[in-house]
């Protein structure tokens, strides 16, 4: 059942204010009434983020569904007012998108697209699908772009929550290792090292020691470097300077950079192949992708692609110019242009490659585990070299 914010007047004239749960709007009011408060304003509330106070989003797999049961309804001769009506009134569906789904539909009956509407909620309805949509709506293939949206948005999902099943174990072992460490350097060393003499210290002990004061006096400013830190990266990356910074790490990262850097080109290829295969104008089919392409860097790359296409010029070549294509991807370019095959071509490329993604992002876990393994490994072997080693030298000496 959807919650509602009210403000309201009770007894003593003092103005109240909260939420409550029911089944519609008079039911509200009625609770209310109940309650001996008269009701000044009544309002369905949004789902909004404790941290931002926005709206929340909502996961891939509704935007899925409800692309792909739009799509069978238009298809049906459903009008779209109806449809969304039908839609909106399904149950099991997040209310965010319920509330979305109503404003949409609101703004459609006020003579506003289906894209426009969309556009209005941009933490449920991503920026690049309501440029998929206003393509589909201009060029009237609105029913196969919904579709193919519903096909992009699914495959979408299924790699993310690929590379989320796959981080979650080396996340759960550097945590727990983390928790470990903490625990031994605050509880177990400082009780050991009043058994120790300091003429028995070596350097590792001198080390882990140092180690353990700076976590135990001096863990205010730990976390105030943390937080400094994290509010830091964040102000940053809301500037130019600091997104095409991150854009550029994103690509170069050891590891993950080819990662991220095949994933954007997948997504590129895939945008691009559905937009063209649904009529879509190129140089309007490449505005959508470079829009769509989630990396500043790439975006660069496609802006200049498009000013090269809009002169005669081929694709492949300021593509190739980037640095950002593998030269298969780029030779398997060129040869659709020249066989007026691009848009398949695309396509096919982007299914290819997030095969190799997924392949890639299976080896990479395989490297990390033992790599964190083997960090916490080294991390006990020193803590147990610094404290045995006095321990010995103690007993030698005694003996």
């Amino acid at each position: 059942m959807p919650t509602y914010a009210y403000m309201a007047v009770g007894d003593e004239g003092k103005t109240v204010s909260g939420s409550l749960t029911a089944e519609n709007q008079q039911v509200a009011l009625r609770l209310l009434e109940e309650k001996s408060l008269f009701p000044l304003n009544v309002q369905e509330a949004h789902a909004v983020s404790a941290v931002t106070g926005r709206r929340k989003g909502i996961k891939l797999r509704y935007l899925t569904a409800f692309y792909q049961q739009l799509a069978d309804l238009l298809g049906a001769g459903v009008p779209m007012l109806r449809g969304l009506d039908v839609l909106s009134a399904q149950a099991g569906i997040p209310p965010v998108l319920q509330q979305g789904l109503k404003e949409s539909r609101e703004d459609v009956a006020g003579g506003a697209t289906l894209a426009d509407a969309l556009e209005k909620n941009p933490q449920i309805f991503k920026p690049l699908h309501c440029s998929m949509i206003r393509a589909g709506e201009h060029g009237g293939f609105l029913e196969d772009v919904l579709t193919r949206l519903a096909g992009f948005a699914e495959k979408q999902d299924a790699l993310r929550n690929k590379l989320i099943g796959a981080m979650i174990y080396p996340a759960l072992l550097m945590g727990m290792g983390s928790t470990v460490f903490v625990l031994i350097m605050t509880m177990v060393v400082p009780k050991l090292r009043e058994h120790l003499r300091e003429e028995n210290y070596n350097i590792m002990t001198t080390l882990v020691f140092t180690t353990c004061d700076i976590l135990l006096d001096y863990y205010p400013v730990l976390i105030g470097v943390i937080v400094v830190t994290v509010v830091g990266v964040q102000t940053i990356r809301n500037t130019v300077a600091g997104k095409r910074a991150i854009a550029v790490g994103q690509l170069k990262a050891p590891v993950f950079g080819k990662l991220y850097s095949m994933v954007s080109v997948s997504r590129f290829c895939r945008i691009l192949g559905t937009l063209l295969k649904n009529g879509v104008p190129v140089l309007q089919a490449l505005k959508i992708a470079k829009d769509s392409a989630g990396n500043e860097v790439l975006a660069e790359c496609i802006d200049s692609a498009t000013e090269s296409v809009r002169r005669g010029e081929t694709l492949s070549n300021p593509l190739g110019e980037s640095g950002l294509f593998p030269g298969d991807i780029l030779s398997m370019i060129a040869v659709a242009e020249e066989s007026n095959n691009l848009e398949n071509v695309l396509v096919k490329i982007a299914e290819t490659n997030e095969l190799r993604t997924e392949r890639a992002i299976e080896t990479a876990m395989r490297f990390v585990e033992p790599m964190l393994l083997f960090m916490m490994a080294v991390g006990v072997g020193i803590i147990a070299f610094a404290l045995l080693l006095p321990i010995l030298t103690m007993g030698s000496s005694v003996g």
